[in-house]
């Protein structure tokens, strides 16, 4: 059986309504996704302890990309007009593409191969075999939180972590996603290795992952951690929250510490670089495609 895909750009004040509507007229699943997303304008959707009304973000992204899946033979275009007609408006624009029937949870594996950072330090999906078994394996299931190791800012941070790790250091890793930093870390020789994030599904992860690898890891939710100062502070998010995270990140540091930051896009990097400038002697940018790994030692 093959089904339809429904894609509907739609801004914030939309896109619930829209999403709701295509619903109730049958949609097998509805998604909302950043219409903006690997792009300059990207824009996180969070709400970070200690931050005060002003800067927090909304629940959607400016730009937004609604996607439905319906069954073959629904007549899309009566479905765009009706969703049109339920949330006020006389027309929608829309793309659709046809999805073939296939294997899904063979073809969701099949995206995710081991994967190689430096020569001793590896990448593996649980459902894979560990090819080189000598070397240091992250053993990783996604899940539903971020962070695979495929993606350019997460090699950075891995590669970072690999030269910068000293025996017994303490770690923070903030935005933990998967936990896959701070697994690494751990398996790295780190000591006291903590992670946090603000999605609930993130620290679920994290916690099994790091069963998996059979490493120590605490993991919290971003208003539950406790007060830090570590030696390293790794952060992979987006370049909006690293900004307005600055001083939290900064505090957490020790003097003499090292800060690594990623989830920046090249034209990002000087304005973030001069904003952690105030606490960290700043090191030139680490390039990976478009994105860009900054780092510094705390004053």
């Amino acid at each position: 059986m093959s089904w339809q895909s429904l894609k509907i750009p739609a801004n914030a004040t939309i896109a619930e309504a829209l999403s709701d509507a295509l619903t109730n007229l049958g949609a097998l699943s509805v998604s909302i996704e950043d219409a903006d997303a690997d792009s300059a304008q990207e824009s996180p959707i969070f709400g970070e302890p200690g931050m005060h009304d002003g800067m927090q973000e909304t629940s959607l992204w400016h730009h937004n990309m609604v996607s439905a899946l319906f069954e073959q033979d629904v007549d899309l275009l009566a479905i765009v007009h009706q969703a049109a007609a339920e949330i006020g408006l006389e027309s929608l624009p829309y793309s659709i593409e046809d999805v073939p029937e296939q294997n899904w949870v063979l073809t969701t594996q099949a995206q995710f191969a081991p994967i190689q950072i430096r020569e001793h330090l590896w990448i593996v999906p649980t459902w894979h075999d560990v090819p080189q078994p000598e070397s240091i394996n992250i053993i990783l299931d996604p899940g539903l939180a971020f962070g695979t190791g495929s993606h350019p800012t997460t090699h950075l941070c891995l590669s970072w972590l690999m030269d910068h790790i000293e025996a017994g250091d303490s770690v923070c890793d903030y935005g933990c996603g998967s936990g896959i930093l701070a697994i690494a870390a751990k398996k790295l020789g780190a000591g006291y290795v903590v992670g946090t994030d603000i999605d609930p599904q993130a620290i679920i992860a994290s916690r099994q992952n790091a069963l998996q690898n059979k490493v120590e890891v605490s993991f919290y939710l971003a208003d539950a951690i406790p007060t830090l100062e570590v030696d390293i502070v790794v952060a992979n998010i987006l370049s909006l929250p690293l900004k307005l995270l600055a001083p939290a990140l900064a505090g957490a540091c020790r003097s003499g510490g090292k800060i690594a930051l990623s989830g920046i896009l090249r034209e990002q990097a000087s304005e973030v670089s001069a904003i952690y400038a105030e606490w960290f002697a700043m090191n030139p940018p680490l390039y990976m495609e478009n994105w860009v790994l900054l780092s510094g030692v705390k004053n």
